[in-house]
């Protein structure tokens, strides 16, 4: 039987390769955090305590949608403050990590010709796609994850999206000779963007619940994720009088519990492995 990476990326090909239509319509944006209670699992302080971590985060987001379906991108520069330094060698510069994500959507109704709806849902979905990323701390992550499953589209004014995804996930840190592959793990992931009614302001975020992926790299254990990530961001631009959708600005909240897996107990990643992080955004939108 074929592996779950081989089926993955087949498919994941044969839906870029149906994106190739020309796009309906799609929208690209610059955008800017910044936030000072970031935490990373390991990096703690002497009392166990969690250490505080400034990141500035550059990111820029392509979504597009044609006939058949719509297409996400994502990549985002990372930069922290010497309490994440690079190498993992205190008194270095911050560390910098890039992280990207590609998710390509299926709308089923529209490829069959035949509508798919029912209650509260207005379409159903096969999405797939990749996660990268690459880190130059001391761990230097180099993981690579393929992310495969159906969505439910419900019907609200903008979208929220629900997907019940299978991950199949590798890193290749410091020190391993060998990529390493975790257990093959489930997630829920549920994606907002919807409008604050005739108000110039929007809510959208994400929130992901993720299973645990087995024995880590080293022997040890790995622990159930919950990361949600919301912002609210107003339209300057249009009350400024000028084009709407183009310049925002806002607030944005992240939670993540167990990063990347990495259980919160003082004898393995610590308080590190567990953040609550408020930040500001701007967003350019071209």
């Amino acid at each position: 039987m074929p592996s779950l990476s081989r089926i993955s990326v087949a498919i994941t090909l044969a839906l870029l390769a149906s994106a190739s239509h020309a796009a309906n319509w799609s929208d690209t944006a610059l955008s800017l955090r910044h936030g000072s209670s970031f935490a990373e699992p390991y990096d703690n302080n002497p009392d166990g305590s969690r250490k505080d971590i400034t990141k500035t985060i550059v990111g820029l987001t392509h979504v597009s949608g044609y006939k058949y379906g719509t297409n996400f991108f994502n990549v985002d520069l990372l930069m922290s403050d010497r309490n994440d330094p690079g190498g993992g060698v205190a008194g270095n510069p911050g560390a910098q990590e890039v992280y990207l994500v590609y998710r390509h959507m299926l709308d089923i109704g529209k490829m069959s010709g035949h509508a798919i709806q029912f209650g509260p849902v207005r379409g159903l979905g096969l999405t797939a796609g990749f996660d990268l990323n690459t880190k130059n701390d001391f761990y230097a992550s180099k993981k690579r994850m393929l992310v495969i499953g159906p969505t439910l589209m419900f019907d609200v004014p903008g979208f929220a999206n629900l997907s019940a995804l299978v991950l199949k996930e590798s890193n290749a840190p410091n020190g391993l000779p060998d990529r390493y592959t975790y257990k093959t793990h489930g997630a829920l992931e549920l994606d907002w963007g919807v409008p604050i009614g005739s108000l110039p302001l929007s809510f959208n975020g994400y929130a992901m619940v993720i299973g645990s992926k087995g024995t880590n790299e080293y022997g040890g254990p790995t622990a159930t994720e919950t990361h949600l990530d919301m912002n609210l961001m107003l339209d300057v631009g249009a009350l400024a009088g000028g084009a709407k959708n183009t310049f925002k600005v806002g607030v944005e909240y992240e939670y993540w519990k167990n990063k990347f897996g990495n259980p919160t107990v003082a004898s393995g990643a610590g308080a590190g492995a567990t953040a609550r992080t408020p930040m500001i955004r701007g967003e350019y939108h071209f």
